[in-house]
């Protein structure tokens, strides 16, 4: 099944479609609800796309910031930004005027192009800074927010290892959002190990339904698809039934999610009596959160394929380890570390701990970031001397080398498959008038995490739970909006006044559970 470019290896994230343009330039590459592209025909829109960009005034080292939902769009762009040595940085059209606002300024993007043809939200993001609506070959109309004239651009490198190629943001409801920069090397990296991991190639065709504003989106599925000859079929938000369509009628082979998506496909088949016995698809894969064994056994008991597991983060662009194609586990573990990647699990102290002892996680390799943008003490915190990137996860290693995840050093929630920073949600509800001061803790429930807010209200004030939520509908994306919000008199505190959040955890438990997949 896989395939093997003998081709020069590239050196810039466009490029890796080169081989397959030259070998089958009619080959299926990019599909979404609007239309498709083969390979030869995403080789002309990237040309058309880079030289769009460069009349538009970007140049190399500049910053552009895609606000989308997933399409071809999207996937064009991301390569023709590429192609004239430009960062990308694509953000869910679902966020906050204020989050994508603060992408804006922190990045210091030349441009800002608004998807506007495949998501309202894009829409009313391009309308609100008045952006013009301009065609692009194969694309559509897409809107182009005006010349940011102060941009600096950074340099450029020939070097791919030292060239960042995109921005993921990692948080940015605070003044201060921490973007990761991934070099060209990086992804190629990633995308090589999934081409050769999973046995790709130009017969699979993906699901494209993981956001690209998110790094699986963008290295795993999108640059290892089209590093493989495979294509995508794109989703803009995930839907269950969707998903049986592109199983039962469009010859999915491939397909990468987080253990909700599959926790809500199991639900749905279940409740209407899907089967899902004759299809083509031949791997599927998880990361992103924890992943139970109810879950893992009733998803291979539905698609009849192992369901694999892996661990990975955005500052590894982000694979770190993966089950095996070949060998897939009956348990839980995250898997073997991928090639390339080194781990270590240490105490406290960073000494090396013996096989089986649960400690922190350390990881190094070709794939971990150049750093965060604009933020070298935030680098330094996380990266040693020796290039070590501390995970802030506890993990413990068998004896075989699979890893297990057993919990968090840092207090990130992730909600199907998205980061949440109680501090962002924290930051959101403080700005209300009627608030003292507020506290969010993750809460779990099943093949999921959920954010529960424990509000502190000034003397006196009135404030419901629906009012609340409205005004925090307005200032964060959906996925961080608290699943439950609880008024509480006074939180508990220390004597030094630092929250209890322990505490705090154990109130939570015993709420009642949310959705498991926000809407």
């Amino acid at each position: 099944m896989t395939a093997s470019p003998t081709d020069v290896r590239a050196r810039r994230i466009h490029e890796v479609i080169l081989p397959w343009v030259k070998r089958n330039p009619a080959a299926p590459a990019l599909e979404d609800r609007r239309g498709r592209l083969s390979y030869g025909e995403l080789a002309l829109a990237v040309a058309q796309g880079a030289s769009q960009l460069r009349a538009l005034g970007v140049r190399g080292g500049d910053r552009v910031l895609l606000v989308a939902e997933n399409c071809v769009a999207v996937g064009v762009l991301v390569l023709a930004a590429s192609a004239i040595d430009a960062w990308v940085a694509v953000v869910n059209a679902r966020l906050s005027p204020r989050e994508i606002d603060n992408f804006i300024a922190h990045s210091g993007a030349r441009r800002v192009l608004y998807l506007t043809e495949v998501s309202a939200e894009a829409r009313a993001h391009a309308a609100r800074v008045h952006a013009d609506d301009q065609p692009w070959h194969a694309l559509g109309r897409i809107g182009v927010g005006p010349l940011n004239i102060e941009a600096v651009a950074e340099p450029v490198h020939d070097d791919p290892r030292e060239q960042v190629a995109a921005l993921i943001y990692t948080s940015g409801t605070s003044g201060d959002p921490k973007g990761v920069m991934l070099t060209h090397e990086n992804l190629l990296h990633v995308a090589e190990l999934s081409r050769r991991l999973r046995q790709l190639g130009p017969a699979d065709r993906f699901y494209g339904v993981l956001p690209m504003a998110h790094i699986v989106g963008l290295s795993s599925q999108l640059l290892g698809a089209l590093s493989s000859g495979a294509s995508i079929v794109f989703e803009e938000r995930y839907q269950p039934d969707s998903l049986v369509r592109a199983l039962q009628e469009d010859g999915v082979t491939i397909l990468l999610g987080v253990p909700a998506i599959y926790a809500r496909l199991v639900d749905h088949c279940r409740r209407h009596a899907v089967s899902l016995v004759q299809t083509r698809l031949r791997f599927a894969g998880t990361a992103g959160a924890p992943l139970t064994p109810e879950l893992k056994a009733n998803t291979e008991a539905l698609l009849h394929q192992p369901l694999h597991n892996g661990y990975g983060l955005t500052e590894m662009a982000p694979t770190v380890a993966q089950t095996l194609f070949d060998a897939p586990r009956t348990d839980c573990s995250v898997g073997q570390p991928v090639p390339g990647v080194e781990v270590r699990i240490v105490d406290p102290t960073g000494q090396p701990l013996p096989r089986g002892e649960v400690g922190e996680l350390w990881v190094r390799g070709a794939s971990l970031m150049r750093g965060y943008y604009r933020a070298p003490e935030l680098t330094d915190a996380v990266i040693d001397g020796d290039g070590w990137f501390n995970t802030g996860d506890l993990a413990r290693q068998d004896d075989d080398d699979a890893l297990f995840v057993v919990g968090r050093t840092k207090e990130l929630i992730i909600r199907s498959g998205f980061n949440v920073y109680p501090v962002e949600v924290e930051q959101a509800i403080n700005c209300h008038p009627a608030v003292v001061q507020s506290a969010v803790v993750g809460r779990d429930v099943q093949d999921n995490e959920e954010v529960v807010a424990f509000v502190e209200l000034a003397a006196n004030a009135a404030l419901g739970v629906g009012e609340l939520e409205a005004f925090l509908r307005e200032r964060l994306s959906p996925y961080k909006v608290p699943s439950e919000i609880r008024f509480l008199a006074q939180l508990p505190a220390a004597p030094t006044g630092k929250i209890r959040k322990h505490e705090l955890r154990a109130l939570a438990a015993a709420a009642r559970p949310a959705p498991a997949f926000p809407s």
